[in-house]
């Protein structure tokens, strides 16, 4: 099978599953229907070993939203990934990796759950290590060492709901909420959800996975892993108590923060993209926090849409710079890349919560709750702060970017990509632009008014405008010898390093086990047990069959020697 033919099949099957899914979800809806397919793997003893599936409106508009982009990302990468000589294992790891998603969004099943869970932690290892190199390594380790975190926590809740006799969880939400025995569940799948969307302390992953082909971050970051934990929780919401929903809206407020503030301090376009991503993840949390399962399950659609097509965008400019992402290096590219700049001006305006685009009907209603639930002030303040961080590093990357003066050290020409990838960006950015009110329409049965004072209703514009000047005003920290940055170096070294948190989840956690380990084997596997264990036995046994092996050399001599003694004792014996 050639190159092309495999990227095209599974991008015109994964578009075709994508558009009847979609179909699906509407005459669901419409319907308000739900099903649940159980099949009998096997019975033994009377304890039945089933497979389910839940098929509703949720799960079959998820399913089609990851399918649409499933199949743009496998479109764009038949030119991204055309130098590639291994192309078609990577589109075999992508599709692995979109079945994995699948399992997980259709299992009603603790037991399913793990197996797409795992799935999605295995592939996305594979995928993260695909340019084979040292920091490619180290990434997917640490991806995959944080999400087995889930894992773990997954596996104890699947022995803690032997109590109930079965494994479908969708059957025991009320029983969970207030059976203080059965509590545990809920928290280990938030546990498990919170590593899988990279919170607070789990959130280092996220920025070093993206030594993943720019591709398979355009599908991470909008709809498959970092989204799984959300999922996971909106469909858990009714099991939450109210501490654990306050747990979760600080949580995510604080990532959130974060995010925001290590972004505007990252110079790699693909990390300044994945850190939004985590700052999005914190806002869909701390809104499930508030308990708008419909408004996060809302963002996390939209979002998908537009943070695929920033990926793209981002795609296109490393591709064409010859594999560079360095944002000090770039500048000027709406000259030289207009179309690509467009559509990455889209998108980025969507982030932002640009009225009319798709970021902008589930963020404005977001905040607007926000401003009508009774959190305190702190969270507040931090919620509407964390918005204009958004628009701040959005407006930063444009400014470096698309602006200003060309600064890449080789004098090729630059041009947009070739067609296959600008027409996938083309048909994302008509969705980026129309979704969000087409699934305002359709989510929400009636249309949702929030009535609010003026200064509160025009807060969301001013703190945007804000956020576009102060990153305007941190965009011009040049990369020179006179840079404003090295005045307060300590202080953005800690915030653009995420607040220590790879160091902290990196060295921190293994310095001590490391030590105590090498201890150990030094004076244990290397000592006292290599005494007393295989190598002591193995020399003892050397030794010995030495000795017999002498023996057996020398057999006459033993014979007459022995013979002699033997006389002697025999005459002694006598003798007494």
């Amino acid at each position: 099978m050639s190159k092309i033919s495999i990227c095209m099949i599974s991008f015109f099957f994964l578009l075709v599953f994508s558009l009847l899914n979609f179909f699906f979800s509407l005459k669901f809806l419409l319907l308000d229907y739900k099903l649940i397919v159980e099949w009998e793997v096997l019975s033994l003893n009377s304890s039945p070993l089933t497979m389910s599936i839940l098929l509703d409106w949720m799960s079959l508009m998820f399913m089609s939203f990851v399918l649409f982009i499933s199949s743009m990302v496998i479109f764009y990468s038949n030119e991204y990934m055309s130098g590639d000589g291994n192309i078609n294992r990577f589109i075999l790891l992508v599709l692995m990796f979109v079945f994995s998603m699948m399992l997980l969004i259709i299992s009603p099943n603790l037991i399913s759950i793990l197996l797409g869970w795992d799935g999605l932690g295995l592939v996305s290892y594979c995928l993260v290590i695909y340019y084979q190199n040292p920091k490619s390594y180290n990434a997917g380790m640490i991806t995959a060492l944080m999400n087995r975190v889930g894992d773990v926590a997954l596996l104890i809740a699947i022995s803690w709901m032997l109590n109930f006799g079965s494994w479908n969880y969708i059957y025991y939400i009320e029983i969970m909420k207030h059976d203080s025995y059965m509590q545990l569940i809920s928290v280990l799948v938030m546990i498990a959800a919170m590593t899988s969307s990279a919170q607070i302390p789990f959130s280092s992953w996220l920025p070093a996975a993206m030594a993943a082909p720019t591709p398979v971050s355009a599908l991470v970051h909008s709809s498959t892993l970092v989204t799984a934990g959300v999922y996971l929780l909106i469909r858990f919401s009714g099991a939450l108590g109210e501490f654990m929903k306050m747990y979760l809206l600080v949580i995510g407020v604080l990532t959130m923060f974060m995010a925001g503030l290590g972004a505007n301090f990252e110079f790699d376009l693909k990390k300044i993209i994945a850190l939004s991503t985590l700052s999005q993840l914190g806002l869909m949390m701390s809104v499930l926090g508030m308990g708008g399962i419909s408004l996060a399950f809302f963002h996390l659609l939209t979002h998908a849409m537009f943070k695929a097509l920033l990926f793209m965008c981002a795609g296109s400019i490393i591709h064409n710079l010859s594999d560079m992402q360095d944002i000090r290096f770039m500048g000027n590219l709406m000259v030289h890349m207009p179309l690509t700049c467009i559509m990455m001006n889209i998108s980025n305006l969507a982030l932002c919560g640009m009225p009319f685009l798709a970021g902008f009907y589930s963020k404005d209603l977001m905040l607007e709750s926000m401003s009508m639930s009774g959190v305190n002030s702190l969270i507040y303040f931090l919620f509407y702060f964390s918005t204009g961080l958004t628009v701040s590093y959005s407006f930063r990357l444009c400014y470096y970017s698309i602006t200003g003066d060309f600064n890449f050290y080789s004098l090729h020409s630059l041009s947009d990509s070739g067609w296959i990838m600008l027409s996938s960006m083309m048909i994302m950015v008509i969705f980026v632009i129309f979704i969000g009110s087409s699934l305002g329409w359709l989510i929400f049965p009636t249309p949702v008014f929030i009535c609010l004072p003026i200064k509160m209703k025009i807060l969301v514009l001013l703190v945007s405008v804000m956020g576009a000047w102060l990153g305007y005003e941190v965009s011009k920290f040049y990369f020179s010898w006179f840079s404003k940055s090295v005045f307060f170096y300590n202080y953005s070294f800690f915030m653009g390093h995420m607040w220590f948190l790879p160091n902290i989840s990196t060295f921190f956690v293994n310095y001590y086990p490391l030590i105590m380990s090498y201890k150990l084997f030094k004076s244990f596997d290397q000592g006292w047990n290599e005494y007393f264990g295989g190598q002591g036995l193995g020399l003892a046994l050397k030794s010995g069959s030495s000795a017999f092996q002498f023996f057996q050399d020398n057999n006459i001599k033993f014979f007459l020697v022995l013979m002699v003694l033997w006389l002697v004792i025999l005459f002694l014996l006598f003798l007494v």
